[in-house]
């Protein structure tokens, strides 16, 4: 027998889950351990006979061969059937669920389990992937299991795929009208009568912004549905979070507490808050089951608890930008709208020579001044000077509701009558959707860092060395006063490792934010500074013009190689395309803001509070689970290049693929013929010369290098080393060849390998170009020379070498050539000139003289400069077989060159 489990007092989901099953599992049988709520027990009434539902007293333990569970992990939840998994004849127990942050104690051979809003989900999927239909009532009750724990997709941890499952159980032909009637059955008379005694006992408290209330209700005995009345008192009160408590009694002596918590407050988990009282449930609806304990010492423990977990509220200082940009009263419209577009705002900040705030602009503001033609008048004429402002202190829902009722896009935040921030519409909608959606629908391999407690699952993820560097790092910036981030590709590779990983990770990027505690705009370096303190051996490289520091270990015994950047906060705009960056110090988000991509725009903030919480503005989380590279903005590869390049590394590196729209913008950028105007007019484009070597660097250094340049001969992008140049089906053929000689003839890896595969890509192109090229990537000097050369050598080579026949004349053509041009000069010749090139390699230079100096000593001659035309002609002789031996040499010495 075949048995599927719900856990006591049944609720839809776990029904809808066991249903789906019988479904996959035909011949199955479900078996309800303890009751059910009461909107089941209602259900099944008149349903019951449509599903394969058992009585556990009509179930012979000996016939038992596998058992499944369904939503739950914990075996105190099965009742008495808990007895049946410790059958020796079960050979099989398998685990359905979505509660990912319990560890249950079921002695399961297999677990599924998925943060999805319903475990009937994860049914729903398996049986659209083996294409199995069901009936109109199946699809019912599965439809009923999501609506009723996700309460319509409405719960914060309802996600996409609970949403698609759903859709495709309607086309299964769910019953709408008996959904409405089950997923929202109303108050019994007794329910009823309960909520008017709760509505009038209800007590509350506010805490940080938010509102949370208890009741304890007494009855004669258990009443059920109390998770109904607990709904009703969070939707009529309007209240953020609730306990309420039902004591009743057992016998004569001993009572029973029922306690059914509900929140809304995000960071709150009542899963979490219930479990060591032996509870559980979602972090946001939790129950519990206590008998013989004090019910208002339980109430009051639960109450520190839950107070405990509330969250302090964002402030203004965690929202704002800072600095602001400002401009004065006397600034003309025309350089306003300059200043908008250089660096992306929606709005400026007006202040006078006191630095006091007299008024904002909008862009709309600037736009319809220039429309009407005053271009050249001064913005004080269409500043908005009634304004709100706000503190540093002033929290989230205070900011909301000022925007709300005074339609504000914008706050300016003011310390001491200073303006040292701004906050904007854009800000708060992203603090109030992204906290509730961003993390939605994630896989438990990224799951790992979206909590405000990640922070202990990052230690056990990283070199304990490196995480006690980053603690440091992180206590040394507490005590300015500052917020240090973890940003870039050291989270992203943390989001993509396995969680068994322990990453020693060799490049490290760290981001202070200090500016809205400190004016001084070398926050950055004065941390590298204080922690060079600490590790004396790190060698520190400080480059001011970016307001950057770098701490370097090169094969330290506990840090071995690595690298720590360190950098303040800072913005940055490109004065034309290709161009280094002017940068300015900035906060956090703008930092972000300018970089690549969205999976490196990804923060983890170090320091407290919310040490641990990962910043993610621009969906960089997502596009890692979708495995996509997408870019953050429109013009963002036409003003660097290389950022192409590194898209390219990127993808091929993870195996993930480009965003759609971002590939459009990267044919667009390179078919516009912007670089090449660039390079017209300006005779520095760092981001087509040194910067462009960098990347191909770390393309042609890497393993995937083949793939690499095959995506980038894809996307057209090796136009951007020359307009000429493309990987054809000859430039592919030179490439193999390249690697089999560097392969056969540099074992030792004394060249460079990538920079020999650079050449190579360089000597494709016609001889014209490639002095220009080389120089342009800033080569150096011998390659350089080498590419200048090439094709007087080659030609040379070309020319004489069919007419040699002797191997001595091949030796004295060929050995004038380093390896390098050697190699390059082959992978330019025909197939005949190739063979004897390689045959000079793998043979002949690996001859030497019979004779060596000390012979010809021994034999009497004189050191001096005829040593090397003696030792010559006789590896001339030698080659051409002339002589073959000892005796044949001393002979040729007395005959060619006599005492």
């Amino acid at each position: 027998m075949d048995l599927i489990l719900c856990h006591t007092t049944a609720d839809f989901d776990a029904l809808g889950a066991a249903v789906g099953l019988t479904c996959l599992l035909p011949g199955s049988k479900i078996v309800l351990t303890g009751g059910a709520h009461p909107p089941v027990r209602d259900f099944l009434a008149l349903h019951r006979d449509e599903y394969p539902l058992i009585e556990r007293r009509s179930v012979n333990p000996q016939t038992i061969r596998s058992i499944t569970v369904v939503d739950t992990q914990h075996r105190d939840r099965l009742g008495k059937a808990a007895e049946w998994l410790d059958l020796p004849s079960v050979k099989e127990i398998v685990v359905y669920d979505h509660h990912v942050e319990q560890e249950g104690d079921i002695p399961a051979t297999q677990l599924h389990i998925a943060p999805v809003g319903a475990c009937t989900t994860l049914m729903v999927e398996q049986l659209q992937q083996q294409q199995i239909s069901l009936t109109p009532s199946q699809a019912t009750v599965m439809a009923l299991g999501i609506h009723v724990d996700t309460s319509s997709l409405t719960y914060d941890l309802s996600t996409a795929r609970d949403a698609l499952a759903l859709a495709w159980l309607m086309q299964q032909g769910a019953s709408l009208p008996v959904i409405s009637t089950y997923r929202d059955p109303g108050l019994s008379p007794q329910l009823q009568q309960l909520l008017t005694t709760a509505l009038q006992e209800l007590e509350y408290l506010c805490l940080r912004g938010y509102t949370i209330a208890w009741v304890t209700l007494k009855t004669d005995a258990f009443v059920p549905g109390l998770s109904s009345l607990a709904s009703q008192l969070v939707e009529l009160s309007e209240i953020d979070a609730l306990l309420l408590v039902n004591e009743y009694p057992l016998g004569e002596d001993e009572s029973r507490l029922t306690v059914i918590g509900r929140s809304q407050i995000p960071g709150v988990n009542l899963n979490l808050l219930f479990q060591p009282f032996g509870g559980g449930g979602h972090s946001q609806a939790a129950s519990l089951n206590l008998r013989g304990v004090d019910t208002q010492a339980t109430l009051e423990e639960l109450l520190e608890g839950l107070k405990a977990s509330i969250p302090h509220p964002l402030t203004a200082r965690d929202l704002m930008s800072s600095p602001v940009r400002t401009i004065r009263p006397e600034t003309t419209i025309e350089e306003a709208q300059r200043i908008l577009l250089r660096y992306g705002h929606s709005g400026l900040s007006v202040v006078d020579a006191q630095g006091q705030l007299v008024g904002i602009i909008s862009r709309r503001d600037l736009d319809i001044a220039f429309h009407h033609g005053f271009s050249h008048a001064p913005v004080k004429g269409y500043m908005t000077i009634n304004l709100k402002t706000i503190i540093p202190d002033t929290t989230l829902p205070q900011i909301e509701s000022l925007m709300v009722t005074y339609d504000i896009g914008r706050l300016p935040v003011l310390a001491d009558g200073q303006l040292v921030g701004i906050v904007t519409r854009t800000d708060v909608l992203r603090e109030l959707h992204q906290n509730s959606e961003e993390f939605q629908d994630i896989s438990p391999r990224y799951s790992a860092l979206s909590t405000q407690h990640s922070a202990l699952n990052i230690q056990s993820r990283l070199a304990p060395q490196l995480w006690q560097l980053l603690t440091k790092a992180s206590q040394a910036a507490e005590k300015c006063g500052w917020h240090l981030y973890l940003v870039g590709g050291a989270v992203r590779d943390l989001l993509l490792a396995e969680t068994a990983d322990q990453l020693m990770i060799k490049d490290i990027d760290l981001v202070v934010d200090g500016f809205h505690k400190s004016a001084d705009v070398g926050a950055g370096v004065e941390l590298a500074k204080a922690l060079q303190e600490l590790y004396p051996a790190a060698r520190l490289e400080i480059h001011g013009a970016f307001q950057t520091a770098a701490l370097l270990w090169h094969k330290d015994p506990e840090l071995d190689s690595l690298w720590v950047d360190i950098a303040t906060a800072r913005t940055e705009f490109y004065p034309y395309p290709a161009a280094n960056p002017e940068v300015e110090a900035s906060s956090i988000r703008q930092d972000l803001y300018r970089r690549d991509f969205t999976i490196n725009a990804l923060a983890l903030r170090l320091t407290s509070p919310r040490a641990g919480e990962l910043l993610d503005f621009f969906g960089g989380l997502l596009d890692l689970q979708a495995k996509q590279i997408r870019v953050l903005h429109a013009n963002s590869f036409i003003e660097d290049p290389t950022r192409i390049y590194r898209g390219v590394r990127f993808a091929v590196r993870f195996g993930f693929d480009f965003e759609p729209r971002t590939e459009e913008y990267i044919r667009y950028a390179i078919n516009s013929g912007v670089y090449d105007r660039t390079a017209q007019h300006n005779s520095k484009t760092p981001a087509l010369q040194t910067r462009l070597k960098t990347e191909l660097k770390h393309i042609l250094e890497a393993p995937y290098w083949k793939s690499a340049l095959q995506l980038l001969d894809n996307l057209q992008a090796l136009q951007c080393i020359h307009s000429t140049l493309t990987l054809d089906a000859e430039l592919l053929r030179q490439l193999r060849l390249l690697e089999r000689c560097l392969h056969r003839f540099d074992p030792q890896l004394t060249l460079v390998h990538w920079q020999m595969r650079l050449e190579a890509l360089i000597a494709h192109l016609k001889p014209k170009y490639r002095e220009k090229v080389a120089k342009n990537l800033q080569l150096q000097d011998d390659s350089i020379h080498r590419l200048q050369n090439l094709a007087q050598a080659e030609a040379e080579v070309r020319e004489l070498l069919p007419q040699l026949q002797r191997p001595s004349q091949i030796v004295q053509l060929l050995k004038k050539y380093d390896l390098p041009m050697l190699i390059l000069i082959a992978l330019q010749s025909p197939r005949s000139l190739r063979k004897q090139i390689w045959h000079y390699l793998t043979v002949l230079t690996h001859i030497q003289p019979i004779l060596n100096g000390n012979d010809l000593k021994k034999l009497g001659y004189k050191p001096g400069p005829q040593y090397r035309q003696i030792l010559d002609d006789m590896l001339a002789a030698t080659l051409d077989r002339v002589i073959t031996n000892k005796i044949e040499a001393e002979e040729f010495l007395m005959k060619n060159y006599p005492k």
